[in-house]
């Protein structure tokens, strides 16, 4: 599971990299400031949560169980969260209105709140010796 984390982590951060030059150099020219800054949300936000999972791939004091599941949220909430932002910001230039998966937004933002406190617990339940 660790190699499958940090694999998803690493693609994660070269799309966030790639995403994020495209929206400093292309987009900035075609989107308006506040699209823009959206836009760059959804990047920022993506990269906080490849950290955590390359934290998770690496940390041993959680269970298989914990780092599956916090992975299976991550993975879905950057695709709500970020996901619908990339599409929601762009579609001007797109020509295709998305509006109707703006509520995937804050789906995707909870699942990724919902990770964190998944994880707070295990930490929570950690037996100190």
């Amino acid at each position: 599971m660790n190699k499958k984390i940090l694999i998803s982590a690493a693609i994660l951060a070269i799309i966030a990299i790639v995403l994020g030059a495209f929206g400093a150099h292309k987009l900035k020219e075609l989107l308006t400031e506040q699209s823009l800054s959206s836009f760059e949300t959804g990047v920022r936000y993506q990269m906080y949560h490849v950290f955590l999972l390359l934290f998770i791939g690496h940390y041993h004091g959680i269970s298989e169980t914990i780092k599956k599941k916090v992975y299976y949220i991550v993975l879905v909430g950057v695709l709500f969260f970020s996901g619908s932002i990339y599409l929601l910001s762009t579609s001007s230039i797109t020509g295709v209105d998305f509006s109707f998966i703006g509520v995937v937004t804050p789906i995707g933002g909870l699942l990724l709140i919902a990770s964190w406190a998944l994880l707070l617990r295990s930490f929570i339940n950690i037996k100190e010796s």
